[in-house]
């Protein structure tokens, strides 16, 4: 399982430890210091569409008008910390967010 995500974002933090108390074995990429390949970013816009950026972001609202207008793609790749996270991928399953239903669908 890899954690994606940023290492000052509480709801990463949460996530990641609830997986390693339950014994899953997770992986932690920080998505500043590494950031996503193309191809992941086409994947993860496939997946959730435009709900994979966090409009709620101090960073969102630092983008110029350009920016803001660009394609989910395009955001991304400018500005990692704009991906809602954490986006958890569990074999070919992708999850965005830390809420009931992802908690419920990883901690079996």
């Amino acid at each position: 399982m890899i954690l994606y995500g940023i290492s000052t974002c509480d709801t990463c933090k949460k996530a990641l430890k609830a997986l390693k108390a339950e014994g899953i074995e997770v992986t932690f990429r920080d998505v500043r210091a590494e950031p996503l390949k193309a191809e992941e970013i086409a994947e993860f816009v496939q997946a959730f569409g435009d709900a994979i950026i966090n409009r709620q972001s101090t960073t969102w609202r630092s983008l110029g008008e350009f920016l803001r207008a660009a394609e989910p793609e395009a955001q991304l790749a400018a500005q990692p910390t704009l991906m809602k996270r954490p986006v958890i991928r569990s074999g070919k399953d992708l999850y965005l967010g830390w809420d009931e239903k992802v908690i419920a669908a990883l901690l079996k």
